[in-house]
């Protein structure tokens, strides 16, 4: 049984997945948008494939505490994802994991290339961090 994260992005969707004692969180895989129908797919077999027993999805909320348009948007796919598998979903505050993902990978000496395709998916992975690290808090 794993959880896995999601960055929700509307070119690209980064994925990662805890390991099966639920304490850390790594990035496995980047899904290139398509179509809702085809992205949805995708999701929900890596799901099955991974016995996913529950999904984060990151909820971009401002610094001030408010939401976006993005964030309205990430909510209506929460929405319509809640439909297409059957494992509960919830939304975990993203703000900054971006710029900590970007700052990881500046410090293991990324070029901007490979920064930007490996983004979401440290993106995913630090959001799911931070959610499975507040499980052994709470």
């Amino acid at each position: 049984m794993r959880i896995m994260g999601i960055d929700f992005g509307t070119k690209r969707m980064g994925v990662a997945l805890s390991d099966e004692l639920f304490i850390t969180a790594q990035g496995a895989d980047t899904i290139q948008r398509k179509d809702l129908k085809a992205d949805l797919a995708v999701i929900a077999d890596i799901v099955n494939r991974n016995n996913v027993i529950e999904i984060i999805v990151g909820l971009p909320i401002s610094m001030n505490g408010t939401h976006s348009k993005k964030t309205e948007e990430v909510l209506e796919f929460v929405g319509i994802l809640a439909k297409a598998v059957s494992v509960p979903i919830k939304t975990w505050d993203e703000r900054l994991t971006t710029v900590q993902a970007d700052r990881a990978m500046m410090e293991a000496g990324l070029n901007g290339v490979k920064r930007r395709r490996l983004a979401d998916k440290v993106a995913s992975g630090l959001i799911l961090q931070s959610y499975l690290d507040s499980r052994k808090r709470g």
